[in-house]
């Protein structure tokens, strides 16, 4: 008897009951399955258990209670009898939707057990995604989310911007919350709590020995998407040149190119790498680098020739409905197109782990361009010009507050500001800020 009740990576004792069972039985369901047993000590003696059936009603309720997903199936009760006294046995198998986790506390370490030994111990980060990959597969937007604890204050109101319902029973739809109310990570993306970023960079001259800026964009894809966008507007110089009396202005890029090419990089990109997508901004030049390369068994003539075959197809549908993106495959091709005029194409590298978008900037090495900005906005002007004279100093953020405008406006209306020599720029980064010209 001894031999049989002993305590192994597949046999749990318990002298009587307590709420350390239930996360036993989380343990076996998201291990190798095992026996627990109450009424029997740790040395293997059985001591005994009253009221049985009663027990097993306790033990059936909290299991059902307490624990998510549903492992009520694979767990099964049985009284035992022996030298007249009544023990329990529950028997749970390996469950089909691990990690199985306390409900109070989710899908944590704190919330996820599994079997090490003779004992029920935390299951570590690693462990618990490699449990949700075995149960969700490798779909990553489709897998049920680690965090859970998310908000969407920024996707809601880009949502309510666009006049698309974003309640409980869309978001199930789109495939942002599965069974028991849980969020997947399509939904972590949209949350203002999303861990994955974009990196900004802008470098002097084409090589990158010394930067200008650089900025990190968090939060939600969707107000990533929109400040990076912003940087790049706003980098996105106007040049003028002249054919006889006329004169014309270009920009330093399609401003198609540089949103196709961004919306491409984030929903496109393969979030199972942590590595931040990349753009950088060069003289001569804009490269955004998103990690995953194509899908496997596509090359970069299917793409161009026109292909849809999306890794993220959920994502992408969500950006469909909120008007982001037309049809899907396009993106390259409109990008190609909006250089359809100009001596400079565009260029994609793609490696295993890479897929790399390179824009020319159309007037670099023009040596007849020289920079123009069209005076549209003088009276602006005189007002921007008397709080900057007003405050002595001023940054962008202040400029954004006191006239209630957007990141890439007040940066507009500030580089103008310069251009036409009426302000001095000093410094550069997050310490740039701005005073009358001397």
């Amino acid at each position: 008897m001894e031999n049989r009740y002993r305590e192994s990576e597949y046999v749990e004792l318990k002298e009587q009951y307590s709420d350390t069972i239930i996360k036993e039985v989380i343990a076996f369901a998201n291990s190798g399955g095992g026996s627990i047993y109450v009424g029997v000590n740790d040395d293997g003696e059985i001591i005994g258990i009253d009221d049985a059936d009663r027990l097993i009603q306790k033990i059936a309720n909290t299991v059902r209670d307490a624990i998510a997903p549903d492992v009520t199936m694979f767990v099964s009760y049985k009284n035992l009898e022996q030298d007249n006294k009544t023990f329990l046995e529950i028997q749970v198998q390996r469950g089909t939707m691990i990690p199985y986790y306390l409900k109070s506390k989710g899908l944590r370490p704190v919330g996820v057990y599994v079997r090490q030994g003779t004992s029920a111990v935390p299951a570590s980060d690693s462990a618990i995604r490699e449990m949700i990959k075995s149960s969700d597969g490798d779909n990553f937007e489709e897998m049920r989310s680690i965090q859970q604890d998310l908000t969407f204050e920024y996707a809601s109101n880009v949502f309510k911007r666009n006049n698309v319902e974003f309640g409980y029973m869309q978001m199930k739809s789109l495939g942002m919350i599965v069974e028991d109310m849980l969020y997947t990570n399509l939904a972590l993306l949209f949350s203002d709590q999303c861990p994955h970023i974009i990196k900004a960079a802008t470098f002097k001259g084409v090589g990158q020995e010394e930067f200008q800026d650089r900025y990190e964009f968090r939060g939600s894809i969707l107000k990533q998407l929109d400040e990076a966008y912003a940087y790049l507007d706003y980098r996105n110089n106007l040049h003028g040149s002249y054919e006889g009396l006329v004169r014309i202005d270009i920009k330093d890029y399609p401003a198609i190119a540089i949103r196709e090419a961004l919306l491409n990089a984030i929903i496109h990109r393969d979030y199972g790498f942590s590595a931040p997508t990349i753009v950088s901004v060069y003289d001569d030049r804009m490269e955004f680098i998103s990690f995953g390369g194509l899908v496997k068994g596509v090359c970069l003539n299917d793409v161009l020739n026109g292909a849809s075959i999306c890794r993220n197809p959920k994502l992408a549908n969500i950006f469909y409905r909120l008007k982001l993106i037309e049809a899907y495959g396009t993106g390259l091709l409109k990008i190609l197109n909006s250089y359809n005029d100009k001596m400079e194409k565009p260029d994609f590298k793609v490696t295993s782990a890479t897929f790399k978008t390179v824009l020319p900037n159309v007037n670099y090495g023009n040596r007849s361009i020289r920079a123009v900005l069209v005076d549209t906005a003088c009276e602006e002007d005189s007002e921007y010009l008397s709080y900057i004279k007003e405050k002595g100093v001023v940054t962008r953020a202040m400029l954004q507050e006191k006239f209630g405008m957007s990141l890439s406006s007040a940066n507009r209306a500030l580089k103008q500001l310069v251009v036409k020599e009426l302000v001095d720029k000093i410094g550069s980064g997050k310490n740039t800020r701005y005073e009358i010209k001397k």
